[in-house]
């Protein structure tokens, strides 16, 4: 038998076995034996960033029987409260949802703080890169213009945003305010640094030549010289998408801000086809606190967050299920289900990277945006 046949005989035995394990997995998760010891269970709190929680764990509460209570706390201070809760051995949030990716990374999970659980019977439907720890869903968060200003996208290269037509005419959340911003510029050092110099040679028509570290490095000087606008996810929306004006803001929101589209009627418009890519995807892990009194409870949320059901309210905002058989419903109004591979998407398995260089990344934003 040849190397390369034997090579392939052993791959389809493996791909062979994972099959029947992920069969007898499934085969072997009692979801009603899961309801059942829930009901005797505590109350459970859930933390999570988006205010739709509330309505969530209300209808979770009203299908199982099992009483949860929601409540929006964002990245940051999940993983503070998380940590607090755990040193006072007082477990007041069971669940953690979308909390801070590279500070779960390095900061929770190392120390058993939290514990990860992927539900057998859905587990064979979400990549194996969304397991551990269990991501939920991811959000995008895309270049935007404003459509009522513009016919197209007036940006097709990422590096546009260094040049003098873009200074100060860029809106986007402070990085110093929210970390995950820095992660973005570490992901696209780490993993995507040879497609950001392919974009610069691209736009310029030359090679990069530069005495940053990276291609990466040289983009966000020179992004952060030129001062975008720093704001919250409402300012920043309102100043590339709202009605009525001349000169709009070009910039970087979540798609759930999309909404206002249809609520406030904004103007906002993805921007397909920008080089190397139209924006990018951060995770929601969903964890559960070590040593709460209500495991079983809690383990039951997750499987719920991972069914169209329990997904609804933040499918309708653009947030992509990892579990595959859950889709974007058809109204969704940014229109991101058409552009998922233009996206850029984080890598888990360098989350703790990412938190051992936030600081460096936001030291590197600050002197150069003050400039």
């Amino acid at each position: 038998m040849s190397r390369i046949t034997k090579f392939a005989v052993l791959g389809a035995m493996a791909a062979g076995l994972l099959s029947s394990a992920a069969a007898t997995a499934q085969e072997s998760f009692d979801l009603d034996a899961l309801i059942e010891a829930a009901r005797a269970e505590a109350p459970i709190t859930v933390y999570a960033v988006t205010g739709k929680i509330v309505e969530t764990a209300e209808a979770f509460t009203a299908k199982y029987g099992v009483q949860a209570e929601g409540r929006k706390v964002n990245e940051a201070d999940q993983v503070e409260l998380l940590i607090r809760e755990s040193q006072a051995n007082n477990i007041l949030g069971d669940v953690s949802v979308a909390a801070d990716v590279a500070a779960i990374a390095a900061q929770l999970a190392p120390y058993g703080i939290i514990e990860n659980w992927v539900p057998d019977d859905i587990a064979p439907n979400i990549a194996p890169e969304w397991h551990d720890p269990l991501v939920l869903v991811n959000d995008p968060l895309v270049f935007t213009y404003n459509t009522q200003v513009f016919d197209t996208c007036p940006v097709t290269n990422i590096w546009q945003l260094t040049e003098p037509e873009y200074a100060r005419k860029f809106a986007m959340i402070d990085p110093l305010v929210k970390p995950n911003y820095a992660d973005w510029f570490n992901q696209m050092e780490m993993h995507h640094d040879e497609a950001m110099a392919a974009a610069y040679e691209s736009h310029f028509g030359v090679a990069l030549e530069t005495e940053e570290r990276s291609a990466t490095a040289e983009w966000v000087k020179g992004f952060a010289q030129n001062q975008p606008l720093l704001g919250d996810s409402n300012s920043v929306a309102e100043a590339i998408g709202a009605p009525g004006q001349a000169d709009p803001f070009f910039g970087l929101i979540s798609v759930a801000k999309y909404r206002d589209n249809i609520t406030s009627d904004f103007k906002l418009g993805l921007c397909t086809g920008m080089e190397p890519f139209i924006g990018w995807l951060y995770p929601g892990p969903g964890v559960i606190a070590a040593g709460t009194d209500s495991p079983n409870a809690a383990r039951l949320f997750i499987h719920y967050l991972l069914t169209e059901e329990g997904l609804a309210p933040q499918l309708i905002d653009g947030k992509i299920s990892t579990n595959s058989e859950v889709q974007l419903p058809d109204d969704e109004p940014s229109g991101i289900a058409e552009h998922f591979d233009d996206l850029m998407a984080f890598s888990m398995a360098t989350a703790e990277q990412d938190f051992d260089a936030r600081q460096d990344w936001q030291d590197f934003w600050r002197v150069h945006y003050s400039r």
